[in-house]
């Protein structure tokens, strides 16, 4: 697609900055001695946009070179890559007025026009797919030169998902997300919601829809295991943070467990358990309490990338160098 460059008027608001503008914030706590293994001492966060309303969903794209991300509330979707800095990619993203909704405008129950589109992946054909809250779905974009998309799935059992959130595929082309209320403007109580829970689906490589999860106040943040036997999911519900751990088995997941339990980290620190990767190694990145927790896969807390701002999401770069942060207003990242 032509990427559109931002316009003078909002690019008094939404910058990108130079390497000569460099500016960093936050600072990386480390707990435990294997968090050197993960974050290079000495390693800063480095702002490389900012003027967001509530940033989200960064994925690595290799055939651009680039991080893509959404700006919720702004139903854009950004590319920012080391040569060309800041661009929008796609316009709208996450709304496109095929389904009912509330007033495009208002907000939600935590004060956010939530309209636009929230994670992104890309499937093993390298296409992109999209969580389009506004529209209710799970789209395709399906080029990378136009402006068009297909629905991968809008609905369960003829009833408009609540507003997809989050998503992973696991290697054998499954895919799995999480459907919060946050793309209503009164959550579970809003007169456009058909689904009775807030639930986590499996999607088959087949095009089979099953539910999987149904009695989590707020699914959000979901990670597949490098072994493909356990499913996590980060639960934003400010009265019981943490993160969810399952066992994946052919009929969906078993043996539901708390993995990391971050009520107490809460009580100190802004922000709560949203987007989640795993490295490599097993361990977990995971938004949530502070920042950026990174989590040993046997659940210990090694250390937190501060960033100071509620953070929504990270991604890794194709090479694990660098980790990017979508920080609320900012666009972050950080030398591994």
């Amino acid at each position: 697609m032509k990427f559109k460059i931002i316009s003078v008027l909002t690019i008094c608001v939404i910058t990108s900055l130079s390497a000569q503008q460099k500016r960093t914030i936050g600072y990386v706590e480390r707990l435990l001695p294997e968090m050197n293994h993960y974050v290079s001492q000495g390693a800063e966060i480095e702002i490389l946009a900012e003027g967001f309303q509530w940033s989200e969903g960064p994925v690595w794209v290799d055939r651009l070179n680039a991080i893509l991300f959404s700006d919720v509330p702004n139903n854009k979707i950004y590319k920012w890559d080391e040569r060309e800095g800041l661009k929008v990619f796609l316009d709208p993203s996450g709304y496109t007025g095929i389904v009912p909704r509330k007033k495009k405008g208002s907000l939600n129950a935590v004060g956010r026009d939530e309209s636009g589109s929230n994670g992104l992946t890309l499937n093993q054909n390298g296409q992109l797919i999209i969580c389009m809250h506004g529209d209710r779905r799970v789209g395709k974009l399906d080029d990378w030169e136009i402006e068009s998309f297909t629905t991968l799935v809008g609905k369960y059992k003829g009833k408009y998902f609540n507003s997809p959130n989050d998503l992973v595929y696991a290697k054998n082309g499954d895919l799995y997300f999480t459907d919060p209320p946050y793309g209503l403007k009164k959550g579970d109580d809003d007169p456009f919601k058909e689904l009775s829970f807030n639930g986590v689906f499996k999607l088959t490589s087949t095009g089979d829809l099953s539910l999987i999860i149904d009695n989590l106040t707020r699914p959000n943040g979901v990670a597949v295991s490098n072994d493909q036997k356990t499913l996590y999911v980060g639960i934003s519900d400010s009265s019981n943070q943490r993160i969810m751990a399952y066992d994946i088995v052919p009929q969906g997941v078993k043996n539901a467990r708390v993995f990391f339990d971050g009520n107490e980290l809460a009580k100190t620190n802004k922000g709560s358990f949203d987007g989640l990767k795993i490295h490599p190694s097993g361990t977990i990145f995971s938004t949530g309490p502070g920042g950026v927790l990174v989590i040993s896969p046997g659940g210990n807390h090694l250390g937190t990338i501060k960033t100071q701002e509620r953070s929504a999401n990270c991604a890794f770069d194709s090479n694990y160098q660098y980790l990017y942060m979508t920080s609320h207003m900012y666009l972050t990242r950080i030398k591994l």
